[in-house]
């Protein structure tokens, strides 16, 4: 106990380490797995609607130029390692489809309107909002439609990027190009982000507050995106031959879920930084009878307060003297 009193009192005197402890806490007490795994659901269920929709539109609008459609349709592939080659190599040809435009909109539509309300959920049960405080089933998918807008936006423009490069390889500049598009992608991201956490947030929040979020976000995409890339065509050449359609379907699950869980985390960076919710106590999770913080004590006196179902609910927390 001993050294496990001098490991607490050392993280709690070191912002650096305490910190990052106390936004780990805070994930683990706010369930944060699960609601990663409630995003990666609805995003599961959008993404093949949303590629159909993709690939009839490009169908339409590009049936002159297929060396174009290819490197569009390759560029959005690009955002999934793992399993995007697959998806590409399934992909013949391309054809406008009134049907598949029609399926398409109303699968992502569905699908996106779930990612909208998961993340909202999420960010509602980060920032403690009450429940009476957080919109109802109608204004939550209103909500939502920005963030369908605003995730159709940053994937146009994303995908765009990602196309520069083998366009303008014939030219002798595509190396150059494609690394000075990552900066931009992390820029579009960080902005996508930091409109996202205050739209889909039912409480006004600062975007001073959003900022610190926003950017680990913007970053942490960029950085899986780029590392997976690198790890794809490096240790998994041939793999999804292997593995075939479990592979896909395991490998398109991790990515999305790894992608919600950075949403997720940092999005409890912006509350732990903007209440000040650290140092936390760091046996709180493994012992009942154990000294509290002012940081434990606002936690959970915030995760009490967020179950209020009505205004004139009055809720009031206290405790029991420490050990």
């Amino acid at each position: 106990m001993d050294l496990t009193a001098r490991l607490d009192s050392f993280q709690q005197r070191h912002a650096w380490l305490g910190f990052p402890v106390a936004v780990l806490y805070k994930f683990i007490d706010d369930q944060g797995g699960y609601l990663a795994a409630l995003i990666t659901y609805y995003g599961f269920v959008s993404l093949f609607p949303g590629l159909l929709l993709l690939i009839s539109v490009l169908g339409y609008t590009l049936h002159n130029d297929p060396s174009l459609q290819q490197a569009l349709l390759g560029s959005a592939l690009k955002q999934f390692p793992i399993i995007g080659s697959q998806l590409q190599e399934n992909i013949s040809s391309i054809h406008g489809s009134g049907l598949g435009v029609i399926l398409g909109v109303l699968g992502a539509l569905y699908g996106g309107l779930g990612v909208s309300v998961a993340i909202q959920t999420a960010l509602n049960r980060v920032w403690a909002v009450p429940r009476y405080a957080r919109p109802d089933a109608v204004l939550s998918r209103l909500r939502g439609l920005l963030l369908f807008v605003l995730i159709a936006a940053v994937l146009l423009i994303t995908t765009g990027l990602a196309a520069v490069g083998p366009v303008v390889a014939g030219y002798g500049l595509g190396a150059g190009v494609g690394i000075a598009a990552i900066p931009v992608a992390i820029i579009v991201n960080v902005g996508a982000f930091l409109v996202g956490f205050r739209v889909l947030t039912a409480r006004s929040v600062p975007l001073a507050d959003l900022m610190p979020g926003a950017v680990c976000a913007g970053v942490a995409v960029q950085v899986l995106q780029t590392g997976g890339a690198l790890f794809v065509s490096h240790e998994l050449t041939g793999a999804s031959q292997i593995y075939g359609v479990f592979g896909l379907v395991l490998g398109l699950l991790a990515w999305l879920y790894l992608q919600a869980v950075i949403v997720v985390l940092c999005a409890e960076i912006n509350v732990v930084r903007a209440r000040r919710l650290w140092p936390r106590s760091l046996l709180t999770p493994f012992l009942a009878d154990v000294p509290l913080t002012h940081a434990d004590k606002d936690s959970y006196r915030s995760y009490v307060d967020s179950e209020r179902f009505n205004p004139s609910q009055q809720v009031h927390t206290t405790f029991d003297h420490e050990a």
